[in-house]
């Protein structure tokens, strides 16, 4: 089964949208004209009921099927990057420093396709929460939506989302049936020494020395402390230190993120680096306090939710066009949180290759638009069936 058909009718509306949402762009919780737009639609759609103010801005709608069943959940992340837009768009963000620049304008649309088209069709027994997330790129919405209990609240019982992805062919559909983004933690190491005059390094206890040689030093940590068939991204980003060429500073600080699959990898690492903090901090005279802050989780699809995401995918896109066990990456997701709660999967819809999610040129492909929207009605039409059908 191709794109449904009703969607496919809907290009154009999905387009002026997405398109009409790339122009508003919002930051974090504080999605409002994004989430009033959504709301809007909903409405017009007749959903049959809206509930509002989750992490803020969040929304989730519900539309009934025909008879009793669970309640499944389809997701779409709502906010934008602080960042500014150089593509010469038509419909350029209005706000000045923000800007749609990992897609979620066309997640936000593809699932008003599929709410729309279910709220008309009506072909699921049971229930299906459409939710609008805001805050996935900051603080973690997707987290706060769980923990003011969006999943017991409406009975949600697996949940799904998609992704754009501006490195495989547009139209097709990648996943795994494991961990498929990382979690995403920070570190912040302060070393403090004593400053001084830098042409008499002698009486002082130099810092800088001491954190250069401590970046070094951190990178054992995947090449000697990790299994080599695990996976571990450690990425020192920033050094801060000094404010003069003539003087040793007082203090230097390091920070960087950690990246990883399983939390025994994850502990290991927050182990080592603590480890070589002191030890290098002890060798320079130095003393040194690791600041490490957890951030999302790794975001792990269950195996039958896979399998099945993936079957509904081929018939949306063709069972050439879907890996069904792609390489996981090592971005994260706040999604992450969603399926340690329920049971579901996340998956990436190929936008073609084109500037990469985060860049200053990068846009939604609206030609996916439909299938995006068909795989997320067609997922609850599945997954639900309307009894004797």
């Amino acid at each position: 089964m191709p794109v449904v058909n009703r969607i496919a009718a809907m290009k154009e509306e999905i387009t002026a949208w997405r398109q009409h949402l790339h122009t508003i762009p919002e930051l974090g919780r504080e999605c409002h004209k994004t989430a009033a737009f959504v709301a809007e639609r909903l409405r017009e759609f007749g959903v049959d009921e809206i509930h509002e103010g989750f992490a803020t801005t969040g929304i989730v709608a519900i539309i009934n099927g025909q008879g009793e069943g669970p309640t499944i959940g389809l997701r779409a992340d709502m906010d934008a990057l602080p960042m500014e837009e150089t593509a010469p768009l038509e419909y350029a963000s209005t706000h000045p420093g923000k800007m749609h620049a990992c897609g979620h304008d066309g997640h936000t649309a593809m699932l008003l396709g599929a709410a729309k088209y279910l709220a008309e069709t009506r072909k699921f027994s049971g229930r299906v929460a459409l939710i609008f997330q805001p805050d996935e790129e900051d603080t973690g919405g997707g987290e706060a939506m769980v923990q003011e209990g969006v999943m017991d609240r409406f009975d949600i019982g697996q949940v799904y989302a998609l992704h754009n992805s501006p490195v495989n062919e547009a139209g097709t559909f990648s996943l795994n049936p494991g961990p498929i983004m990382a979690a995403a933690d920070e570190f912040s190491i302060t070393l403090s020494g004593v400053g001084g005059h830098a042409a008499r390094p002698h009486a002082c206890v130099d810092p800088v020395v001491a954190g250069c040689a401590m970046v070094q030093a951190l990178q054992s940590i995947v090449s000697r402390n990790t299994d080599p068939m695990e996976q571990l991204v450690i990425s020192v980003t920033q050094i801060h230190s000094g404010t003069a060429h003539n003087v040793i500073p007082e203090t230097c600080r390091i920070n960087g993120t950690v990246r990883t699959f399983s939390k025994e990898v994850q502990a290991m690492a927050v182990r080592r680096i603590d480890e070589i903090m002191t030890g290098q901090a002890a060798s320079f005279g130095v003393t040194a306090e690791l600041d490490f802050k957890f951030g999302y989780p790794p975001t792990i699809n269950r195996p039958d939710n896979a399998a099945f995401a993936a079957e509904v995918a081929g018939e949306i896109a063709g069972e050439d066009a879907v890996d069904s066990n792609v390489t996981p990456v090592m971005g994260a997701e706040d999604f992450a949180y969603m399926l340690e709660a329920r049971p579901g999967a996340y998956l990436f819809l190929g936008q073609g290759v084109g500037p990469m999610c985060h860049h200053p040129q990068y846009n939604f492909n609206d030609e996916i638009g439909p299938v995006g929207a068909s795989f997320f009605a067609r997922i609850v039409e599945r997954a639900q069936p309307v009894a004797g059908s």
